[in-house]
C-alpha cells in the first residue's frame, strides 16, 4: 500500500534560497521515492489568515506555483493543486468544526501567542484575533484528512497541529464511523537532516529578519549582490580562515558535492580571500539555480500555463475528495432521501419496488445471501456459510442495523457498485422494517382496545 504524504505551502511571500534548500528540494526528492503518493498544495485559504492584501496573495500564489514547477516538481507523478480549488476541503472543515472542542482551540500555539501578546500590551486578550486564526488548526486538519495522508512533513512548531488533527479524526471516527475508521490518523514527519540555511547575518534565513538570499528574484545579479553581503570575519587574503565558523561555508555546502566541499575548506584554511570565496559560492549556486530561473521566468510570463497545471491537479485531487465527502455526508446523516412505501397502504396502491435481501442455498451445501436494488441489480454478495441460521442472522442485522453491520458482515460489494448505493439500499430496507413494526404495533393496539371495549360492554350487561 502506498504511503500518502501531504505538503502545504502558504502563499504569503516569495520563495528564497532557504525555502528551496530546507523545504522545496527535499520534498521534491521525497516525491520520487517508490511507494509514495504525494500531495502538494498552495495553502491559499490559510494565507488569508496572515495577509489582507489581495495583490500580494495573488502574486504569491503565482510565484510559489512557478517556483515548485521550475524546481522540478513532476505533476504527472504528484497531485499539485490550490486549496481554494477543492470545495470539499471547506465542507470538511465545517464537519470537523462541529466535533472540535473550543477548549482544544484555546490551547493552539498561534492563538495563545496572540493572547499573550495582547495581555503584555494591556489590551483585550482577543484583540485582533479573527476566527480564521482561532480555527486555523481545524482547516489544517481538513487539508490533511481530506486525502487521508499518512505522513505530513512539518517543522517542530507545527507538530501540535498534527496532534490536533489526530484528535479530531479520532473523535469523528468514534462519533460517526459506526465501527469504521473513516479517517487515517496522520503522523508528523520531522526531517532532522534537512538543512537550515543561515541568512546574510548568520541567523536563520527568514523574510522576517530581512536577511534572505533570493532564489530567482533579481536574476544572477540579485544572487551575486546578496551573497556579497554575507557577514564574514576581518581576516585578509592569505590569512587562514576557520571554515567551521563561517556562515558562507554552510551556504556553499548546501549546493556542493563532497569533493567540492573538501576543496573549499582546504582553500579557506590556506588563505583564500573572502571575496574570492564568495564568488565561488555565487558560481556554484548559479550553476544550480540558473537553469531553473530560466524556466521560472518562462512560467511567470505565461500564468495561464500555471493555471492549467493547477486545474488539472484539482481535477485529479477531486477524484478522491468528491466521493469521500459523499461518504462523510452519509456518515453524519446528510443522506439522500429515499421514498419507502408504508406497509398498511400497499394494499390500496401499486406495489413499490424496493431493495431486497435474499437468502438461499447453493449446490455446494453452503448458505448465501445477497442484496439487490429495486431493479434486481446485485449490490452485495455474501461468502458461503455453513450454518443457515448464521446467514439468517446477518440478513436480519443488515435489515435493522444497515451500515453499522457492514464492517463485520461476510460480504463484498459487487463490481462497480459504490458505497453510497449500498448505504441507500440498506437505509430503505431499515425504513421499511421500522414502518412495518410501527404498523404491527398500531394494529396490536387497535386489537387490544377493541378487546377491552368488548370486555367492558360484557361486564356492564
Amino acid at each position: 500500500m502506498n504511503q500518502r504524504v501531504l505538503t502545504g505551502i502558504t502563499t504569503t511571500g516569495t520563495p528564497h534560497l532557504g525555502n528551496y534548500v530546507g523545504a522545496i528540494r527535499p520534498a521534491i526528492a521525497a516525491s520520487r521515492e517508490a511507494g509514495v503518493e504525494s500531495f502538494f498544495f498552495l495553502a491559499d485559504y490559510h494565507a488569508l489568515i496572515k495577509c489582507d492584501d489581495p495583490a500580494r496573495i495573488a502574486r504569491s500564489r503565482l510565484e510559489i506555483a512557478a517556483t515548485w514547477l521550475a524546481a522540478g516538481l513532476d505533476t504527472g507523478r504528484v497531485t499539485f493543486y490550490a486549496q481554494s480549488d477543492i470545495p470539499e476541503i471547506t465542507e470538511l472543515n465545517w464537519l470537523l468544526t462541529c466535533v472540535t472542542a473550543k477548549g482544544q482551540m484555546n490551547r493552539a500555539h498561534a492563538y495563545k501567542a496572540s493572547v499573550d501578546a495582547n495581555e503584555a500590551k494591556g489590551v483585550e486578550p482577543d484583540d485582533g484575533v479573527t476566527m480564521g486564526l482561532f480555527c486555523y488548526p481545524i482547516l489544517m486538519a481538513a487539508d490533511i484528512l481530506m486525502f487521508n495522508a499518512h505522513r505530513v512533513p512539518v517543522g517542530r512548531d507545527q507538530v501540535q497541529h498534527i496532534e490536533m488533527a489526530r484528535d479530531v479524526a479520532q473523535r469523528f471516527n468514534h462519533q460517526f464511523g459506526a465501527g469504521r475508521e473513516l479517517f487515517v490518523l496522520p503522523e508528523a514527519e520531522i526531517e532532522e537532516s534537512v538543512a537550515t540555511l543561515p541568512g546574510l547575518d548568520g541567523r536563520k534565513m527568514s523574510k522576517s529578519y530581512d536577511n534572505t538570499v533570493p532564489l530567482f528574484e533579481g536574476g544572477a545579479k540579485g544572487l551575486k549582490d546578496a551573497i556579497a553581503r554575507v557577514v564574514t570575519d576581518s581576516r585578509l587574503p592569505g590569512e587562514p580562515k576557520d571554515p567551521d565558523s563561517a556562515h558562507l561555508v554552510t551556504l556553499h555546502d548546501a549546493f556542493a558535492d563532497a569533493a567540492t566541499r573538501e576543496a573549499f575548506r582546504r582553500d579557506l584554511v590556506a588563505g583564500l580571500g573572502w571575496g574570492d570565496a564568495k564568488q565561488r559560492v555565487v558560481d556554484l549556486v548559479e550553476a544550480h539555480v540558473g537553469p531553473m530561473r530560466a524556466h521560472y521566468a518562462e512560467l511567470m510570463a505565461h500564468p495561464e500555463r500555471i493555471e492549467d497545471v493547477l486545474q488539472a491537479g484539482a481535477a485529479k485531487a477531486r477524484q478522491t475528495a468528491t466521493p469521500f465527502i459523499k461518504e462523510l455526508r452519509q456518515a453524519v446523516g446528510l443522506r439522500t432521501m429515499v421514498a419507502v412505501a408504508q406497509p398498511h397502504a400497499q394494499a390500496a396502491t401499486e406495489k413499490v419496488a424496493l431493495p431486497l435481501i435474499k437468502q438461499y442455498r447453493e449446490a455446494d451445501g453452503l448458505f448465501y445471501f445477497k442484496l439487490t436494488d429495486a431493479h434486481n441489480h446485485l449490490l452485495l454478495q455474501s461468502t458461503g456459510l455453513a450454518d443457515g441460521r448464521e446467514a439468517g442472522n446477518w440478513v436480519k442485522r443488515l435489515k435493522t442495523e444497515g451500515d453499522a453491520a457492514l464492517a463485520e458482515a461476510p460480504v463484498a460489494r459487487a463490481e462497480g457498485v459504490s458505497a453510497e448505493a449500498v448505504t441507500a439500499a440498506l437505509a430503505a430496507l431499515a425504513a421499511l422494517v421500522e414502518a412495518t413494526q410501527a404498523a404491527d404495533a398500531e394494529k396490536a393496539d387497535k386489537a387490544a382496545n377493541k378487546a377491552a371495549n368488548k370486555a367492558a360492554k360484557a361486564s356492564q350487561a
